[in-house]
């Protein structure tokens, strides 16, 4: 079996792909995750496609609104979602897109692939539109996916340095005890603190890394918190921090059951000072 905290680990989002195709057996393993992994925490549906543009030209490609960011990819996995009316309907539905999206992409890495995580910058309608999406359904990220150059191009390396792609918060700006005036020591966290630090490498939108765990050591809960960062709650029409969040907990969820670690997500009322944060959820020890 793979390892997921290894695919955690070694994970970078890549902008320059080879244009190689994918192995047949490959293939296959992608096409069934995308049909398999459907359905977050929340309990909402998600759907994907692994829609092919080999055949297109150049504007065609440019049209798509990837082309100067993502250079050589034929494939790309684009995830819906349908949308709830209500606000917590709606917030839940993006967090479990995350999730399970994030699940895909570290099977792609396990599978020597390469992904990247795409929310502010593509064309959505274009990509609905190839998807067939229903008028209840968002399209909130996509994702090229193929094998990556061996060398980074400068624009590669000047994207990457714009999005802060190679830098992490430290630990006690994420993860707390008690409240969250009181950073959490990886001594406390014990068994945690490898799933924890698989949150704290966890990909973001601008590497914001907008999501805060607060952990009541009495009560044998983590919570999840949404910090966030302006200017980044409507990005294009999604709330992509809450896609974050997503996968944040797929992160924590994966790297705690590798490690034998039981839990379940719950909705809670945590009594805890959290300042400006947003609640979004609780993983409860079992």
């Amino acid at each position: 079996m793979e390892s997921m905290i290894e695919a955690i680990n070694k994970r970078v989002s890549v902008r320059s792909y080879t244009g190689r195709s994918i192995e047949q057996s490959k293939m296959q393993k992608l096409i069934n995750l995308l049909e398999s992994t459907n359905e977050g925490p929340f309990g909402n549906k998600t759907r994907f496609s692994l829609i092919d543009f080999s055949g297109m030209e150049k504007n065609e490609i440019s049209s798509l609104g990837t082309y100067g960011f993502i250079r050589g990819a034929k494939l790309f996995i684009v995830g819906a979602v349908k949308y709830g009316f209500g606000e917590m309907d709606g917030a839940r539905a993006l967090v479990d897109l995350g999730y399970c999206f994030e699940r895909v992409i570290l099977t792609a890495t396990n599978l020597g692939l390469g992904t990247c995580w795409l929310g502010g910058t593509f064309k959505r309608a274009n990509f609905a539109k190839r998807m067939n999406v229903s008028e209840d359904e968002i399209v909130p990220a996509i994702s090229p996916i193929g094998y990556a150059r061996d060398r980074r191009s400068i624009r590669e390396i000047a994207v990457r340095r714009f999005a802060n792609s190679d830098r992490r918060k430290p630990w006690e700006e994420l993860f707390f005890e008690g409240d969250m005036n009181t950073p959490l020591s990886k001594e406390s966290a014990g068994e945690y603190a490898v799933p924890l630090e698989c949150v704290r490498l966890g990909p973001s939108a601008s590497n914001k890394q907008p999501w805060r765990v607060v952990y009541q050591k009495q009560h044998g809960a983590f919570h999840f918190y949404l910090k966030r960062n302006w200017g980044y709650d409507k990005l294009n029409g999604i709330d992509l921090q809450l896609v974050d969040m997503g996968i944040s907990m797929c992160h924590f969820e994966l790297s705690a059951r590798e490690k034998g670690l039981t839990g379940t997500w719950e909705v809670a009322k945590p009594d805890v000072h959290i300042g400006d944060a947003e609640y979004i959820v609780s993983w409860k020890e079992s």
